[in-house]
């Protein structure tokens, strides 16, 4: 008999119809996996096979538009969810309602955050302090009628690849010597999947996912910290033995466990792999071809996605694997990938009242920090020739300086971009870039005359820590002072000033956190709640709770 391995993880869900939605599942062996709504709408997939593992992504069909249905999952008709003896409310999908003639779009809660190491086992106390993502889960499935977001955006550091827990350091150990390359950190595709066990078994993340539609991004640590920072960090990389196999296991990890649920039914209709993978006994070898094509010529494939949800637009760019990486060319995104983002922004431009671009990175930092990473960039490309060349390389690695002020033409074609789409009579109300990464958040304004209000939404971390060495740097990089080493830094590397010039108007706020983001017609409301206490005792207290749409 088929067990349930993994999931289920409510992924798609279709706010064109209302009607369509999928489950993602890992089985224990190949079987067909079903789901029953108890509004009669369900569907079934056969699971493929990568690595050993069977896994199913399962298109729901007939759904009621504007209603909340619960379900459960059958493999090969045995009912494998709810649990038994579940302690959590039934697992729902729920639909917005069909828009009509003269309607207006139904509200969207947009919850998002990034960098999440696991929690620890039930019962025992980790060195994060409370999980965010899981005191979310504990309240909702406290009080079901509670307030909840209609998504989740996880923005990158969904798992650790090479900073795994104590109980996983511990299971590797179990299997392999780690005094050998890469030592405690993953190494292949079977230990990818331990990290995703780790995290997603944990039983409120486990039914959050389940109930929440959830849409995500890499980040560096899903892959190795500073993954693509430079062309010099690529070549060492490239020439250690062990590197290869983890980043084509990263890759085609995240493709089957994250990436996939980020597609509609149609675009995985269209989707040669994920057919070419459901179409074989055994796509390992269709999949791994196809990460190791990805790595070689990151322009073969494309991990940003689009998403329109009545009329908010989600841009949810990659800024990890895009990257060009030759000094004299750096940019965040190669130009395809630079064109995909202007083409999405601008369809329909008018059309839509929000525009959200999800990166994992910020793009508007504490001044000191931009400063620093453009003047770092200065130097790695020889403005001040070869011996501030290395220093400015070794610096790079040192301090993480490959954000986007680290990418100057990428920074200016994002605020040029930006700056069009949120000017004339059909901008939108909002445009609005998410980002985490950097273990605070903040709020951010550019100083230019835009029709729409345009912000900078940072959060993070929703279960890491931040040491206080660093938690004082973001506070001085914010500050005067910081702004004016920052410019000393910039006349150094004849860098100039930025193009544009911007504001904090809220934080630094440094927790266990989760920002909502409310969009109402033309109206955005903005939240951050913060994960406290111990234990039974630990719950989300809201720290800033802000009109974005006032006086804009």
């Amino acid at each position: 008999m088929a067990g349930l391995r993994l999931g289920p993880l409510l992924r798609y869900v279709d706010w064109d119809t209302g009607e369509t939605a999928t489950i993602w599942v890992e089985a224990d062996r190949p079987c067909t996996a079903e789901v029953r709504c108890a509004d009669g709408a369900g569907g079934t997939a056969r699971t493929f096979q990568i690595a050993g593992h069977h896994y199913a992504l399962v298109p729901v069909t007939g759904l009621t538009p504007g209603g909340t249905t619960a379900y459960e999952v059958l493999l090969d008709g045995t009912r494998v969810w709810p649990l038994p003896d579940s302690r959590f409310p039934a697992s729902t999908i729920s639909t917005p309602a069909v828009l009509g003639p003269g309607r207006a779009a139904p509200a969207l809660r947009v919850g998002f955050g990034s960098c999440r190491h696991a929690a620890p086992p039930a019962g025992e106390h980790g060195p994060h302090g409370p999980d965010a993502l899981d005191t979310l889960a504990a309240r909702l499935a406290a009080e079901p009628a509670a307030e909840r977001p209609d998504l989740l955006l996880l923005l990158g550091d969904q798992v650790y690849a090479d900073k795994p827990t104590e109980q996983t350091r511990q299971w590797l150990a179990a299997r392999r010597d780690l005094s050998e390359p890469p030592g405690a950190q993953v190494a292949d595709y079977e230990e990818y999947t331990r990290l995703y066990y780790e995290s997603w078994l944990d039983p409120e993340i486990r039914w959050l996912l389940s109930t929440v539609p959830s849409l995500h991004i890499f980040d560096d640590h899903d892959v190795i910290d500073d993954w693509n920072t430079s062309a010099a960090w690529l070549a060492e990389m490239r020439a250690t033995p062990w590197w290869r196999e983890r980043v084509l296991s990263g890759l085609m990890s995240y493709w089957v466990h994250q990436h996939l649920g980020n597609l509609s039914p149609a675009e995985l209709a269209a989707d040669a792999l994920y057919s070419a993978v459901r179409d074989t006994p055994d796509g390992t070898d269709a999949l791994r071809a196809f990460a190791a094509a990805a790595d070689a010529d990151p322009g073969s494939a494309r991990w940003s996605y689009r998403r329109d949800f009545g009329r908010t637009r989600l841009l949810m760019v990659d800024t990890r694997a895009a990257r060009v990486l030759d000094e004299q060319a750096r940019a965040m995104l190669d130009p395809a990938e630079q064109q995909w983002l202007r083409d999405n922004a601008l369809d329909g431009h008018g059309d839509y009242d929000h525009l959200l671009i999800g990166s994992s990175l910020p793009w508007l930092m504490p001044p000191l920090i931009h400063d620093a990473e453009a003047w770092n960039a200065a130097l790695c490309r020889g403005e001040r020739g070869e011996r501030w060349a290395r220093i400015g390389e070794d610096l790079r690695r040192r301090s993480d300086l490959e954000h986007w002020a680290a990418f100057p033409a990428s920074f200016t074609a994002l605020t040029d971009l930006i700056e069009e789409v949120a000017t004339g009579p059909r901008a939108p109300a909002t445009v609005c870039v998410l980002s985490g990464d950097v273990h605070h958040a903040y709020v951010a304004e550019p100083l230019i005359p835009t029709t729409a209000r345009v912000f900078q939404l940072t959060c993070s971390p929703v279960h890491n820590s931040i040491h206080t060495a660093v938690r004082i740097g973001f506070r001085f990089g914010w500050s005067g002072a910081g702004r004016r080493l920052g410019r000393l830094l910039a006349r150094h590397g004849r860098t100039g000033r930025p193009p544009v010039s911007w504001r904090r108007t809220g934080g630094p706020w440094f927790a266990n956190q989760l920002m909502t983001l409310a969009l109402s017609g033309r109206n955005a409301r903005l939240r951050l709640d913060q994960a406290r206490g111990k234990g039974k005792d630990t719950r989300l207290v809201t720290v800033l709770d802000r009109d974005l749409t006032e006086g804009g």
